[in-house]
């Protein structure tokens, strides 16, 4: 056996997350498991989620309209059930975070309320290449301000040889435009380079210049540790089918800093939003509840929040963020060092190399063009190792800490290996 597989089996030995591999469901292959690495589009299934599902059935099936009202998953609060385990897991308060909707139509309801500009200050800035909903989102919304995009709309472009983005790039975009911003929306990671932010900074660097902050963390949450509250922003908004493993579409996630809890800010309101003390008076006076859950439209979809419960339990139980971090680094941390002496002359790592730059996601470029790293993802996926493919040129590679091992990096860069042999 050599060093690296001994080392490998070592690794996955000691690991004492082992275990929750056993609680996912990992679609087959050949006659065995697929070598998963695609939690940064679609997590896999938590075998616990099929129980909640089914435990919200049953309830409908046997109490109808009385399951609103009933025991200790009543549908009434059931969006409460999450609070607290989902604070935890972005380190905000309870009453700073709410699940609903899908992410965009969270950021749309984040836009009305934070993206106020007026002749002065008119101007959002994003990084150059983000997420496409995102820039959707943000150019319809100056629209509906009637203000034109290419005036208002600001995008910062890389200036990193990988196409990653500076410290220093960021904030002096934001001195440049600072009397004019509004608003800036950054990603906590980005989702074609797998950079990751200093969001603190961020959020000082622009309430500094008088512009509000909203950070889209959609491949941050479940990725990595967060800590909403002290970083400062004034919102945040995220997906939950991703890294925190809720299922395609799964309810989505919003923050709204305490200082806005009881602000009297417009927004998109709805009757889920009304405080909940005085919502059955069906008065036609809007009376917001306090913190975020003053910005929910309808009650909570709660067949599509059961697995979202099942996801945060194993988060709970994992020892949270910390736990799952540290083994993230490593496993990552292996993988590019494996790629670094056994396929530099194949693949070129567009991520950052600090940890403290990345999350779990390594991006690779393959020698050659387009053509060449198309050819590798199909023949990666034809042999049961899923990655993912974005344009122009880009494989991405997810290794979750919740249900990768160590071998699953090492047999991913050995079959690199056997195709780049031809």
């Amino acid at each position: 056996m050599s060093d690296i597989a001994a080392l490998v089996r070592e690794l996955d030995a000691a690991d004492p997350l082992r275990g929750f591999r056993d609680e996912f469901l990992v679609p087959p292959h050949g006659g065995g498991e697929q070598r998963y690495f695609v939690g940064n589009s679609l997590g896999l299934q938590p075998r616990g989620a099929r129980a909640h599902v089914l435990e919200v059935l049953d309830k409908w099936a046997a109490e109808a309209v009385e399951g609103h009202f009933s025991g200790d998953t009543a549908w009434m609060e059931y969006h409460r059930l999450v609070r607290e385990p989902l604070a935890r897991l972005v380190g905000a308060r309870p009453d700073e975070v709410v699940a609903m909707n899908t992410l965009t139509v969270n950021l749309h309801l984040m836009l009305a309320s934070f993206y106020r500009p007026d002749a002065r200050r008119p101007v959002v800035l994003m990084e150059a290449g983000a997420f496409p909903s995102d820039r959707h989102a943000v150019e319809s919304q100056i629209r509906l301000h009637g203000l034109d995009p290419a005036e208002c709309l600001v995008e910062v472009e890389a200036d990193e040889s990988n196409g990653t983005l500076s410290d220093q790039a960021i904030a002096d975009a934001i001195a440049a435009h600072g009397p004019r911003l509004a608003l800036v929306l950054w990603p906590g990671i980005q989702y074609r380079t797998g950079q990751a932010f200093d969001l603190a900074r961020i959020a000082a660097l622009a309430h500094a210049q008088g512009a509000r902050v909203g950070f889209d963390l959609a491949h941050a949450v479940g990725n990595l540790p967060l800590a909403l509250h002290d970083a400062g922003a004034d919102f945040a908004v995220w997906c939950h089918y991703k890294y925190v493993n809720s299922g395609p579409g799964a309810v989505a996630g919003c923050f709204v800093h305490e200082r806005h809890g009881n602000a009297n800010l417009p927004r998109m309101a709805g009757w889920w939003g009304h405080e909940a003390s005085t919502r059955f008076r069906m008065a036609p006076e809007f009376v917001p509840a306090v913190g975020a859950e003053g910005w929910q439209l309808s009650n909570p979809p709660v067949l599509a929040m059961a697995p979202l419960r099942a996801s945060l339990e194993q988060f709970e139980r994992a020892g949270g963020m910390a736990a799952l971090r540290a083994k993230s680094e490593r496993l990552t941390g292996l993988l590019e060092r494996l790629i670094h002496e056994r396929l530099a002359d194949t693949l070129q790592v567009v991520t950052p190399a600090e940890p403290q730059r990345r999350g779990c996601q390594l991006s690779l470029r393959v020698a050659g063009g387009r053509g060449r790293g198309r050819a590798l993802f199909e023949h990666l996926r034809e042999r049961g190792f899923l990655g993912d493919w974005r344009e122009p040129d880009v494989i991405r590679i997810a290794p979750v800490p919740l249900y990768n091992r160590y071998a699953d990096v090492l047999e991913l860069v050995e079959e690199v290996e056997r195709w780049r042999a031809g």
